[in-house]
């Protein structure tokens, strides 16, 4: 992996999405993003690390990628997919798939819930999340990513804030 700049933060970020098979592809991007210096594609995320103003936003990026169902990740960013994706649902889970990876990369969780996103809630969402109230956690038992103390016990797994699988494989 080419260290994308001396940001420890960001090539710890870049270098858990190769692992977790999230394709990073450096491209030049207009102004016409919904954030900045980032879009999705198939498969992909397109960043322009010179317009890039929260590198946290990343994980929030590949969380979309990581909660869409293999079918519909291969039509990301093509005329081929839905206009309502994400859902409310998968929006959901993708916010508590960045604090899972948070938690794994051990990062502060502002990083990713920033004040400059997340229309005024970021304080809220981080609040929910360190108490243990895992909003969307139904999602992830569901697409059987991770599972609650309770379930993780009789299923024996780890249980979240731990991911059992970091992509979804459930159509």
């Amino acid at each position: 992996m080419p260290e994308v700049n001396s940001n420890t933060e960001l090539n710890k970020i870049i270098a858990f999405l190769d692992e977790i098979g999230i394709t990073i592809v450096e491209k030049e991007l207009d102004d016409s993003t919904f954030l900045p210096g980032l879009a999705l594609g198939a498969n992909c995320i397109f960043i322009d690390y010179k317009k890039l103003s929260y590198p946290g936003d990343i994980l929030h990026e590949a969380g979309h990628l990581a909660v869409t169902s293999p079918s519909d990740r291969a039509k990301i960013g093509t005329e081929s997919m839905a206009n309502d994706w994400p859902s409310q649902g998968e929006e959901i889970a993708t916010m508590l798939w960045s604090f899972a990876a948070c938690k794994h990369l051990d990062l502060p969780l502002d990083y990713v819930f920033h004040a400059g996103g997340y229309k005024g809630s970021s304080n809220w969402l981080m609040d929910n999340f360190d108490t243990g109230n895992y909003i969307g956690l139904p999602f992830f038992e569901w697409t059987q990513m991770a599972y609650s103390k309770e379930k993780a016990t009789e299923m024996n797994v780890v249980a979240f804030p731990k991911m059992v699988k970091w992509m979804r494989e459930k159509e």
